[in-house]
């Protein structure tokens, strides 16, 4: 038995998702298919990787992680398939793995189908390309059968913090449910720059600056803001027990500073 994971922007609505599992149990009935999200904003591969990377590390090693989030390859973005964390990550080489991956694969195969599949001009990307290196995988199969060698995946650094020796500048990359900002300033890389120094964090809603980083959320009155280092190990904006996003007026992309002295 092995476990095959779905990240895709379909939504809930169409039969196309269905359409992925049953072409999933039609190469291999003995799959175990877990859907992580289908409800990751359309086309946003960001949220889609961080969705992932705050997922994957919980499912047992060897799992199959396919990303539906814009399958679709061009000259430069390749589909690929890449062993991580001794997990294997099955999509388009569009970026989403900068937001996924914190070190250096263990290795990355560029897809080429032709050895397992006849239709191969007629493959989509997600229900079949992707579907068919899964179950390659599941069935025992190596990637290395599955096309050939490269040497690193695209990287995106838009995706990442940018620092200064007094600044990190990041953004807001996902809403949870619960109305919290998270960012793309991950804890590690805080503390390297802050270096004990004091801070200020900033954002769009002038006047409401933070400089203190607590450690949970009911370290403050309730509907008073704060900063935390989430169980994402992202640093977050929230509110205890009230919706940042809405009362704050915070939303995807906005810029986060932090300042130091």
């Amino acid at each position: 038995m092995s476990i095959i994971t779905l990240t895709t922007d379909l939504g809930l609505k169409d039969f196309t998702l269905s359409a992925i599992k049953g072409s999933i149990y039609s190469l291999y009935k003995e799959a175990t298919i877990v859907d992580v999200s289908h409800l990751v904003p359309k086309f946003n591969i960001i949220q889609a990787g961080f969705i992932l990377k705050n997922a994957y590390k919980h499912f047992p090693k060897k799992s199959i992680h396919i990303i539906g989030v814009l399958p679709y390859e061009t000259a430069q973005n390749r589909h690929v398939v890449i062993q991580y964390d001794d997990h294997y990550f099955i999509g388009n080489d569009n970026g989403v793995f900068s937001i996924i991956f914190d070190d250096k694969p263990t290795q990355i195969i560029e897809l080429d189908l032709k050895n397992i599949t006849s239709n191969n001009a007629f493959l989509k990307p997600t229900k079949d390309i992707f579907v068919h290196a899964a179950c390659h995988i599941a069935k025992g199969g190596t990637i290395e059968m599955l096309g050939r060698k490269k040497a690193d995946y695209n990287q995106r650094t838009t995706f990442k913090a940018q620092t200064s020796e007094y600044n990190i500048r990041g953004s807001i990359i996902y809403i949870d449910n619960f109305g919290n900002a998270i960012t793309n300033i991950p804890e590690l890389l805080f503390k390297e720059v802050a270096r004990g120094r004091d801070f200020t964090i900033s954002f769009r809603v002038p006047g409401y600056d933070i400089k203190t980083i607590r450690k949970s959320y009911s370290e403050v009155a309730p509907a008073e803001r704060l900063a935390i280092f989430g169980p994402t190990g992202f640093l977050e904006i929230a509110i205890n027990l009230g919706n940042a996003s809405q009362l704050l007026g915070l939303s995807e992309n906005d810029i986060v500073n932090i300042s130091f002295s």
